[in-house]
């Protein structure tokens, strides 16, 4: 009998308030605000909470209403001020209402665009409607979003603020089967530089480039991977997923979101246009 991961090791890692990196910076307050994509689970969640824990205003947005709301109460509980917004990112009305709704809460200062799905084919056998759903949900709504956020940054008290776009190692690297989850990495890197290129310093953007995290988007697609390369599911962790790494560990979702919140805080403001890669040595040429 074949071995499969099993639903319950997919589960992401608990969040405590000790693994979350607070920063002093007198922009992280409750008059300014910071949205999220992707709150409902994985690196996503992890930002929305981070950043309430920081003492921002943050507002969550996914399609998954039930974990969105979990994640406002993880949020809450750890002290901070979070509001979950039900947000569908292929709908630009449902994107016009979130930041609307966003900007009664304060300044918006911040935006996290992480919301992702992965599809795991060739380019030959890529279903298009798939290609489409990808490309609109990881590209097209962080542009979108960064058109909205933009002007409420400039109107801002100091006329700043920060936007980051999750990347990948496979914004720097493409693997087999991942082809538009490979071309989606690339244009956020390339929709961050054309921010800044435009935002004059005062407002910047970043992406942060990561292996794999601990997260249900990536545990998910072991089996897809095993099954599309004839081999055993720990063979895809150990050898293709982990393999190129120096460190053997799957990186945790809040270490992720702790370098999210560094890069949009006063100690990264020449953070701008750039990349935070933080692969473990994947991308490394020797």
């Amino acid at each position: 009998m074949e071995e499969t991961i099993k639903p319950e090791d997919a589960k992401e890692p608990a969040i405590g308030s000790e693994d979350i990196l607070i920063l002093s910076d007198p922009q992280f307050n409750s008059s300014n605000v910071c949205i999220v994509t992707g709150a409902g689970t994985g690196i996503g969640r992890a930002t929305a909470i981070a950043a309430a824990a920081n003492q921002l205003m943050t507002i969550g947005l996914d399609i998954n209403e039930e974990e969105g709301r979990k994640t406002q109460k993880l949020a809450r509980d750890m002290g901070g001020q979070m509001v979950f917004l039900p947000c569908d990112l292929s709908r630009d009305a449902d994107m016009d209402k979130a930041v609307t709704e966003a900007a009664k809460l304060g300044a918006i200062k911040y935006l996290a665009n992480i919301a992702g799905i992965q599809h795991i084919d060739s380019v030959e056998n890529f279903p298009m409607d798939k290609y489409d759903q990808m490309q609109s949900l990881m590209l097209r709504a962080p542009f979108y979003l960064s058109k909205l956020a933009i002007p409420h940054m400039k109107n801002s008290h100091d006329g700043c603020g920060v936007i980051a776009n999750m990347a990948s190692v496979h914004a720097h690297i493409c693997t087999r089967n991942k082809p538009v989850y490979n071309i989606t990495k690339f244009g956020l890197r390339a929709l961050s530089q054309s921010i800044s290129a435009e935002g004059e310093g005062r407002v910047r953007s970043f992406t942060l480039s990561t292996g794999f995290v601990k997260t249900p988007l990536a545990l998910n697609q072991i089996n897809a991977q095993a099954a599309q390369r004839g081999i055993k599911p720990e063979e895809v962790v150990r050898d293709v997923m982990m393999g190129a790494s120096r460190i053997k560990e799957m990186m945790s979702p809040i270490e992720a979101a702790n370098l999210m919140l560094f890069g949009f805080s006063r100690f990264a403001k020449y953070l701008v246009g750039g990349d935070m890669l933080f692969d473990g040595g994947m991308v490394l040429t020797y």
